[in-house]
């Protein structure tokens, strides 16, 4: 029977459960990017995006943030859910549990350097085109 109601609603609702069931990686990794902590930047967790929900999201870098356990390796509905974000615009960084937990350093520097945007492409050479 096809559902009734607000599209999202079961996206929300899977979001909601997973903010309040987040592992002990991902609040770590939330403890370092909420209240604007990273240069300012406003990072949401577990954010519906279509289908999707990104485990932190900053839309206005347009960058997803995914820490993944050892279930991930070499997921192929993990390969396909990038592809999908960076059709949207996204950049998506993965970071191991472990990872995150060992070198929130590392992880947090690898971040900042995602955020920050992109050296302009170099000019054509002079004299060409006209």
């Amino acid at each position: 029977m096809p559902q009734q109601g607000h599209p999202h609603k079961p996206s929300i609702v899977i979001a909601r459960r997973l903010r309040r069931d987040m592992t002990v990686a991902e609040k770590k990794l939330w403890e370092k990017l909420r209240n604007h902590q990273l240069d300012g930047q406003h990072f949401r967790r577990q954010l519906p995006i279509g289908r999707f929900i990104a485990d932190f999201c900053c839309r206005q870098a347009r960058l997803v943030i995914e820490v993944d356990g050892g279930q991930h390796d070499d997921n192929a509905q993990d390969l396909a859910r990038t592809a999908w974000l960076q059709g949207q615009g996204y950049r998506v960084l993965r970071f191991w549990n472990n990872e995150v937990l060992s070198n929130l350093d590392g992880v947090i520097e690898t971040i900042r350097a995602s955020l920050s945007p992109s050296p302009p492409p170099n000019p054509p050479p002079e004299g060409r085109g006209l």
